[in-house]
């Protein structure tokens, strides 16, 4: 459901929103404004996700028996692949 709300942007963000419907990208402030929305949302699922493997990972517990040289051994022949 659509509904109208009104926001104060500022000449930076007014002048984005001319550009981009001059460009011929966009056709209204309105289709700018959803993608910039759409964007945000995107960005804020990518964190929840960043933020939940951190949990995740602090949850695992410590490694036993880790060798930080063999690792990295390992890691410098994929490498070299």
């Amino acid at each position: 459901m659509s509904k109208n709300t009104s926001v104060t942007l500022g000449d930076h963000f007014e002048q984005i929103i001319e550009k981009s419907i001059e460009s011929g990208r966009y056709s209204s402030a309105s289709e700018v404004i959803r993608e910039g929305l759409r964007l945000v949302d995107e960005r804020e699922q990518k964190i929840k996700i960043l933020r939940d493997a951190i949990e995740a990972g602090e949850k695992s517990g410590y490694v036993k028996n880790f060798d930080p040289v063999k690792h990295l051994e390992k890691l410098n022949q994929s490498y070299k692949k």
